[in-house]
């Protein structure tokens, strides 16, 4: 269990303490501040703003702006290499990925994401600027990137270097291509611990799923899709939130055969939701979280997904991490 939670939020982090088997918010800070993400591990906390990066090395008393280097200082998502120490990578809108060898101390713009986004014009049907990284997945050598609206990146050199998935086109036409290709508007992905070769992306045209590192992709759910878990001790046990629209009609569903069927994993949850929809699921200890589209916090014991609302009080939550003293 971990000794801390790290909730970015509208307004600030909020840092949550584990007391009497409850979470409880203990502490905000970085007020006023718009916290899109946020990563901790060895003794650092990055928080991701709409206006670069903070880092606190004292567990959140005190923080310092680390934004050498970082020309795009709009954080979409923040995410370290689980193998390699101080190396960290943002992905910012426009769409860019940034390298931080250092902890974040400064950062290096991965220039062949910039060129892939004008070449094939990426775009974000809500916003002017040209799409967005907002979600990665390491295994080794292997990295993916998820590029709202643009496709797929991937890494074959942990991260210094990267390029379009062979099974994603570039083009940001929301029509997108048929399979084997995957649709073009990926909201996160994911790379399960047993395989690099075995990676799903949640898409606003399905989930798909591909068993050659992104070569070829299989739609296994028809839906709009934001947010997906995949079992780390089991390949084919997948969990995630499809909805019927934006932010319409979402639930939460599993399977356990890889996508053949599905079943609802919504114990204690009054779905479907009319007007919201997961945003992202995090496992933090023996524990999942959902963050829905509306900025409320869900938690259920993996074991069980008997879901329940969960600090309320922090107000509207975008990411969450946990930590360890």
């Amino acid at each position: 269990m971990p000794d801390s939670l790290y909730l970015a939020t509208y307004n600030g982090l909020a840092i949550c303490n584990h007391e009497n088997n409850v979470w409880q918010v203990a502490s905000r800070v970085l007020d006023r501040h718009h916290i899109t993400s946020v990563i901790a591990r060895e003794g650092v906390i990055l928080a991701g703003t709409r206006d670069g990066v903070q880092r606190s090395d004292d567990g959140g008393k005190s923080w310092r702006a680390v934004n050498k280097g970082l020309t795009d200082r709009h954080i979409r998502w923040l995410a370290y290499h689980p193998d390699i120490s101080d190396r960290e990578f943002a992905g910012t809108e426009p769409a860019g990925i940034f390298l931080s060898q250092d902890g974040a101390e400064s950062w290096e713009e991965m220039p062949e994401v910039a060129a892939l986004r004008d070449e094939f014009g990426w775009m974000l049907p809500y916003s002017p600027e040209a799409g967005c990284v907002r979600g990665f997945a390491f295994h080794g050598q292997r990295a993916y990137a998820a590029v709202e609206v643009g496709g797929l990146l991937r890494s074959d050199d942990f991260g210094k270097t990267w390029s379009l998935a062979p099974g994603s086109d570039g083009s940001p036409v929301l029509s997108g291509p048929p399979e084997p290709f995957v649709y073009p508007d990926v909201h996160d992905v994911a790379v399960h611990p047993s395989d690099p070769d075995l990676v799903f992306a949640a898409t606003g045209g399905g989930l798909y799923r591909s068993s050659n590192g992104g070569e070829t992709w299989d739609m296994i759910y028809d839906c709009y899709c934001r947010g997906l878990w995949l079992d780390p001790e089991k390949p084919d046990h997948v969990i995630f939130g499809p909805a019927e629209r934006v932010g319409a009609v979402g639930r939460v569903e599993e399977t356990h055969d890889g996508g053949r069927s599905w079943q609802a994993a919504s114990e204690g949850l009054d779905v479907p939701w009319p007007h919201t929809m997961p945003e992202r699921f995090t496992q933090v200890g023996d524990e999942l979280f959902a963050v829905l589209d509306d900025g409320r916090l869900l938690a259920a014991p993996v074991a069980t997904l008997k879901w329940q609302t969960v600090l309320s009080e922090a107000g509207r939550v975008n990411a969450i991490t946990g930590g360890f003293d």
